[in-house]
């Protein structure tokens, strides 16, 4: 029973031993081969395989076996931080757990609420003989924090349902039924160099404000490599400028906040007038998402090569005509951004220019179609476009039985209608959706707080309405 008094007893039970083993993201092992030892001890059919990955399988309760096979699906792995001073090694040592009235917390450390409940869960749900089932397919999969590296290699040939429940979600009474895809997309430009007695200016962007590139792409934020490059193309239609670097940002997966440009030209101060100008109208177009935000020119000690005619005008039509921002949004859901890109990283390096996107959408053909529209332009231009990282998107459903009947008993349990929402950010559903043809899925979950960091809290009596939801979804069956 649970140690510490806590009710469902058989949740909050498997949650206190998942928590005494250490399960930072790449140190999946001891947890994964709990979960398969405890399968053995309860005669569960089980697959593991190299990754730690872990699916195990009960079979039907008596006169069901014909129904459809449910999924539960949730990761092993947690976000290791700790509050500074916290002596605790956490890849050998276990949490701490506390009550702090409704909530359960872990002293100075994460809580792995993200995501330990929906293993424990899934672990009491399964032992329950007095449940009536259908097969019940519980999938574990590791290292979802640091790019769901689990769920990319998860053979998932041992599952035959097409529903699945994916209990990874941070906010009760929000079903999530849509995500989008997404990939690294590299744009590789290589240059070349002259000697130059021309005058060395740095064009210098900061103060953005930025955001992650899939929530908040479609806020009208500025982002700073792009700003850049409408500056550079403008100013050289105007005047002789040639290119000696450019830098901004530092993940493809954030809006940039600061740019800087180091160009040759012949007179600083006539570049610093244009650059005022077009910052000014900047400035005013962004007054009220980007107030920070400052341009500058000054004149920089550089070493006198920089970037041929030919290599700065490919660099500056690269930069302007490359896509950016949101580019289409969903026709299902209102307000839901469907495709979009962010050039999260540009750097300059002794041989390249090199940009970065994080390209997203949660329809493959559109993701594929804009990656070729890239591919062309860096073609065309004498470079090459380069992906990592390729995950496929989670489609919204139009029609999903069990979004309907996770609605009906969400009504039922609480009487009020639950927020259906889609997500222009990657979730595990849409690795399993690439995988499994035809998947019906909803992410959900109970009331985690400031998951991440050493505040991390779960609320009690959310995880007590979520699993009692969850038992009636499972014992309805869709």
């Amino acid at each position: 029973m649970s140690a510490l008094g806590l009710e469902p007893s058989r949740v909050f039970y498997y949650f206190e031993e998942l928590s005494k083993i250490p399960h930072g993201s790449g140190n999946t092992k001891a947890i994964s081969d709990y979960c398969k030892n405890w399968a053995i001890e309860k005669a569960f059919e089980y697959h593991q395989d190299d990754s730690n990955n872990i699916i195990i399988i009960k079979n039907a309760s008596a006169g069901r076996e014909d129904e459809p096979a449910i999924i539960i699906q949730g990761h092993l792995d947690m976000v290791c931080e700790k509050a500074e001073g916290v002596d605790k090694d956490m890849d050998k040592e276990g949490l701490e757990l506390y009550v702090d009235g409704d909530l359960l917390k872990a002293k100075g450390t994460t809580l792995g609420g993200d995501d330990g409940i929906a293993v424990a869960m899934a672990m009491a749900i399964m032992e329950d003989e007095e449940l009536s089932h259908p097969r019940i397919e519980a999938v574990f999969s590791v290292d979802e924090e640091i790019g769901m590296l689990g769920a990319a290699v998860l053979d998932v040939s041992p599952l035959q349902g097409k529903t699945m429940l994916n209990i990874d979600s941070e906010d009760e009474g929000v079903f999530t039924v849509s995500c989008a895809g997404g990939v690294v997309a590299s744009c590789h430009l290589p240059y070349n160099t002259v000697k130059t007695d021309a005058k060395m200016a740095k064009i210098q962007i900061s103060g953005l404000t930025g955001g992650h590139s899939g929530v908040e792409i479609n806020k009208g934020r500025a982002t700073s490599n792009k700003m850049m490059a409408a500056i550079l193309k403008t100013v050289s239609e105007e005047m002789k400028i040639n290119i000696v670097s450019v830098q901004g940002g530092l993940k493809d997966n954030a809006i940039p906040v600061a740019t800087t440009a180091i160009v040759a030209c012949e007179d600083i101060e006539e570049l610093s007038k244009k650059v005022t100008v077009l910052a000014e109208a900047f400035a005013e177009k962004y007054a009220e998402t980007d107030p920070g935000m400052k341009t500058e020119v000054t004149a920089t000690e550089a070493e006198g090569i920089c970037m041929d005619d030919d290599s700065s005008a490919r660099v500056i039509d690269a930069l302007y005509s490359l896509p950016e921002g949101v580019q289409k949004m969903s026709e299902d859901v209102a307000g839901l951004v469907q495709t979009s890109l962010n050039m999260g990283i540009l750097i300059t390096t002794g041989s390249e220019v090199k940009m970065s996107y994080c390209v997203r959408s949660s329809v493959d053909a559109e993701k594929a179609k804009l990656l070729m529209l890239m591919k062309d332009k860096m073609t065309e231009l004498g470079g090459e476009l380069t992906t990592v990282g390729d995950y496929p998107g989670w489609q919204y459903r139009k029609e999903s039985p069990l979004r309907d009947l996770m609605v009906d008993i969400y009504k039922e349990q609480y009487g009020s209608e639950p927020v259906i929402e889609a997500i222009h950010a990657g979730v595990e559903c849409g690795l399993f959706a690439g995988k499994i043809p035809g998947l019906d899925c909803v992410s959900y979950g109970p009331d985690l707080k400031e998951i991440h960091t050493f505040r991390e809290s779960m609320s009690i009596s959310s995880v007590q309405r979520v699993y009692a939801m969850t038992r009636k979804i499972i014992e309805t069956g869709v």
